[in-house]
């Protein structure tokens, strides 16, 4: 039997490159699948998966045959050699999940909660929430490997603090991943919350596509960029905010101020905050973002104008972009998104029309599939892939063989 289709070019003989070859194939290797693949020797496949081995890393796949039926004589990745904790925290709600070393989801709790609560109070419900999803799958703090978070607001990605932020009162470089270094030993990674979602979109859902815009239309907007499969964060984790770009509206006399203290931004019209503001003052009955995405897919003709002017509105942003990144996929995700086409329809027909043709011939505008779990699957990703890295897995097996 040949070996899988692995994605990537082989670079070499290291156990963290050996590993990865394993990450990448879900079903399991052989020891002649390893050697077919790098033109390895035998005796140096064996070394390698000897320390892996040794390190907990992999594991025989006869061990999970009878769940997961696998043949014998496989080895795969020990997705339970520990646990990650991640949580996505939104504008007006949050949720926290524990996952297996796959990134897979193994207990998840959502609750509402408003950001502007402030730091304290908004991560000890997460503390709280941890607590439960590591009872629910039956693991212990010690286990956990790393912990993930992402946020509404820009972020300095090297200290994981916030820097700065339109709407997240009393954070502003408040020192988040201290806030769990206290009670558990293993990094902390803080990231805005688009730059997760996009990061779990490209790898779970488009893998073979290396540039990617995620565009998150809930109660604010936001967008997250994938170049060459590497989240985009710009020199100091500012790329990427078109919520924040000033537009010019023809029926508009005065721009209403955005959230940021400046006038005229995208989300100003377009997001979901300012559309129930304009509902509002029209004299709908509604309180929530939700609930401005009901009077949307009802018909409602106020709303549905709104919908269509602030598809518009982001269509010209995203367009603009579309030019100067050239993204292949651009996903959409957020309470907006699932208003039916009247988004979708907007957005599509501007972008089409202002790009470049060369930019939007292969160019695909799609509903994320992940939605509204991008956030949660983008962290795990993320944390795994640090606690893969070729230097820390190389610790790992040395600490095993020694």
């Amino acid at each position: 039997m040949d070996a899988p289709s692995l994605p990537g070019v082989w670079r070499g003989a290291s156990s963290g490159e050996i590993l990865s070859l394993f990450r990448d194939a879900p079903d399991g290797l052989t020891k002649a699948d390893v050697m077919r693949h790098t033109g390895l020797s035998r005796t140096t496949v064996n070394q390698r998966l000897d320390g892996l081995l040794a390190a907990g890393l992999l594991i025989p796949a006869e061990e999970e045959a009878r769940t997961r039926g696998r043949p014998a004589g496989q080895f795969v990745v020990n997705r339970d050699r520990g646990v990650l904790l991640v949580a996505d925290i939104g504008a007006t709600g949050l949720r926290a999940a524990v996952c297996d070393l796959a990134g897979e989801v193994r207990a998840e709790r959502e609750v509402r909660a408003e950001v502007t609560a402030g730091p304290q109070a908004i991560l000890t419900i997460v503390d709280e929430l941890f607590t439960e999803v590591l009872a629910a799958a039956r693991r212990k703090p010690g286990e956990v490997l790393g912990i993930g978070l992402d946020v509404p607001g820009p972020v300095d990605f090297e200290t994981g603090r916030v820097v700065s932020p339109p709407i997240m009162t009393g954070w502003d470089r408040y020192d988040i991943p201290g806030w769990f270094r206290a009670r558990f030993d293993c990094p902390v990674l803080v990231d805005k919350d688009v730059n997760a979602m996009a990061y779990g979109e490209q790898r779970l859902r488009y893998p073979d596509v290396p540039h990617l815009l995620m565009l998150k239309i809930g109660t604010g907007v936001g967008t997250g960029l994938i170049a060459s499969g590497k989240v985009h964060r710009g020199a100091d984790g500012a790329a990427g905010d078109v919520g924040h770009i000033q537009v010019t509206v023809d029926d508009v006399a005065e721009p209403p101020i955005c959230r940021c203290g400046n006038a005229g931004c995208v989300e100003a019209y377009a997001g979901g905050w300012a559309i129930v503001r304009d509902l509002r003052e029209a004299g709908r009955d509604v309180a929530t973002v939700d609930d401005a995405v009901r009077l949307i897919r009802s018909g409602d003709l106020v709303a549905v104008r709104l919908a269509r002017r602030a598809a518009r509105i982001l269509g010209g942003a995203i367009a603009d972009t579309v030019n100067l990144f050239n993204p292949r996929v651009i996903a959409i995700g957020g309470q907006l998104a699932h208003t039916d086409e009247q988004l979708f329809a907007g957005i599509r027909e501007i972008v089409y029309r202002r790009s470049l043709p060369l930019a939007t011939r292969n160019l695909q505008i799609v509903r994320s599939d992940l939605d509204p779990h991008a956030g949660v699957l983008g962290l795990a990703q993320l944390l795994v892939d640090g606690i893969y890295t070729p230097a820390r897995v190389q610790q790992l097996v040395d600490g095993a063989v020694a």
